[in-house]
């Protein structure tokens, strides 16, 4: 058990700040941001040794949209009234049918296109679940930026393609990782919708 641990010491760091970072994100917490900045760091070595190179990629950009969701909260906290709040909570809010449509294509023409250069320039295996839930991640978290309760539907969808993904591919406390993560989901899903504030949606650029 020890060899194993310091063989697959990148990958256990990966799931301990894996969940912790999913578990502060349900809980509304901006600490969520921080931690999640490691988390991507660590798998992106661990996704790069599994060739599983959308996923490699996928941590870069997690790393640009963490910092961006972490300003975004903070100042959206400074916006609103935030009385009854935690001092790192964030209010919740609603993405339109307009959003949530555009949503789906940007989704559907992602896809489409990492899993062809994922088989056109790579040795990758797994193309079709790797795009997926690249594509899907990169919206769920840009849904989570924003705040919007939908983003957990978005995020139970891509967790439970993402364990049998990982498990595929061996990775197996990955996998255990994302299975917990669906039960996170479910309940974030449920405190969220609890307490939804009924404002405007905020504006997002192009949307």
């Amino acid at each position: 058990m020890q060899s194993w641990l310091v063989a697959h010491w990148v990958e256990v760091a990966g799931v301990v700040t894996g969940a912790a970072c999913v578990i502060l994100a349900a809980r509304r917490s901006m600490w969520t941001y921080p931690i999640g900045i490691a988390n991507t760091a660590l798998y992106l070595v661990v996704f790069a040794e599994s060739a599983l190179y959308a996923d490699a990629a996928l941590q870069v950009m997690f790393m640009v949209l963490s910092v961006t969701g972490w300003v975004d909260w903070a100042l959206a906290r400074r916006r609103e009234s935030a009385a009854h709040l935690r001092r790192d909570e964030a209010f919740v809010g609603v993405a339109s049918a307009r959003t949530l449509l555009l949503m789906a294509l940007g989704f559907a023409v992602a896809l489409a296109a990492i899993a062809y250069v994922l088989h056109a320039f790579t040795d990758s295996t797994t193309e079709v679940p790797d795009a997926a839930v690249t594509a899907g991640s990169v919206i769920a978290q840009i849904m989570l930026n924003r705040r919007w309760w939908q983003c957990w539907l978005v995020w139970l969808a891509v967790d439970v393609v993402s364990v049998g993904l990982y498990a595929y591919k061996g990775l197996w406390p990955t996998a255990v990782l994302y299975l917990g993560f669906c039960v996170i989901v479910l309940v974030a899903l449920r405190d969220w919708r609890r307490v939804l504030v009924p404002t405007r949606e905020p504006e997002v650029a192009g949307v």
